[in-house]
């Protein structure tokens, strides 16, 4: 099996800017609004001193003592608790998306995903045949879901939490759009039950966390479940037409790591890519976000 190996990192993007890294920590821009968050990847020195980092930013990320995932948002400058920006390309994807600040020092975005959203956008244009049915697991805000629906497919969004799914509709309702089935379920339980139904779908997106839980309080681990959960994806994967994508983000994991899984459960795959996602700040350094691997069958 020959991939691609990539290092991708999103183009111009008006409403978002990454300022600076450094210190376990990033400055980003997201449309009117800067925020400082915590960034394990960031082991580095800040370029910009911490007297300026106050001086731009609009809030930041406190973390608990005991909890580093958890924690509080400190507002150094009046803005609103939620708000919006906008993603287009230069392939006709154009997303309004819901942003807000959370306990657990997202905001409803992961920005260097937008490889992907465009990638994802191309794949379900130049499917041959009509609308494909594409499942997104782990779906999140549903930023991936939106792109597919946008370009025309037919998507199905699951996540275990069902504030989280409102979100995504949100962003669907936001960005003109209808039609996402919505789903509220253990990603696991819900596979297996589309194997068992013979359910086929010609796209399946993954963007598993490194630890989770279902509605139902189901433990998800990722370096556990992971082979499992692709040994299912298969049997439900379309044999004829089909793509899939797979992000992990975890600092222990390699791209080479999704390669062996991959090439173990789908065997030898067409017009495969896998490599790196990372977002180039404006003072130069390069921060690494994940590892990725996708392929298609055309």
């Amino acid at each position: 099996m020959k991939e691609t190996i990539l290092s991708l990192c999103p183009g111009p993007w008006e409403d978002y800017e990454l300022i600076d890294t450094g210190g376990f920590e990033k400055l980003e821009r997201f449309g009117k609004f800067i925020l400082s968050r915590p960034e394990p990847q960031a082991i580095w020195d800040k370029s910009l001193p911490d007297s300026e980092w106050k001086k731009l930013a609009h809030a930041y990320f406190a973390k608990e003592k005991n909890n580093p995932e958890k924690g509080h948002w400190q507002q150094l400058k009046s803005m609103p608790h939620h708000w919006q920006i906008q993603y287009a390309n230069s392939e006709g994807l154009k997303m309004k998306l819901n942003l807000a600040q959370t306990s657990f020092k997202h905001i409803g975005l992961f920005p260097e995903q937008a490889v992907n959203w465009d990638y994802l956008y191309q794949k379900v244009k130049a499917f041959p045949g009509k609308s494909p049915k594409v499942l997104n697991l782990f779906g999140y805000t549903g930023a991936a879901s939106v792109a597919c629906r946008a370009a025309g497919a037919e998507v199905s969004h699951l996540d275990s939490v069902k504030q989280v799914v409102t979100w995504t509709k949100h962003n669907m309702e936001s960005s003109g759009l209808e039609g996402i089935r919505w789903i509220v379920d253990d990603a696991m339980k819900f596979i297996k039950r589309e194997e068992r139904r013979g359910n086929r779908y010609q796209g399946i997106i993954l963007d598993p966390p490194a630890y989770g839980r279902g509605p139902d309080g189901e433990k998800w681990i990722l370096e556990e479940q992971i082979n499992e959960m692709l040994k299912t994806c298969r049997a439900i994967l379309d044999p004829k037409d089909h793509f899939l994508l797979l992000n992990m983000y975890s600092l222990s994991f390699s791209s080479l790591i999704a390669a062996n899984l991959i090439q173990s459960n789908f065997g030898n795959v067409k017009n495969a890519e896998q490599g790196e996602l990372y977002l180039e700040e404006k003072q130069g350094k390069k921060l690494p976000l994940g590892i990725f691997y996708r392929f298609s069958s055309y």
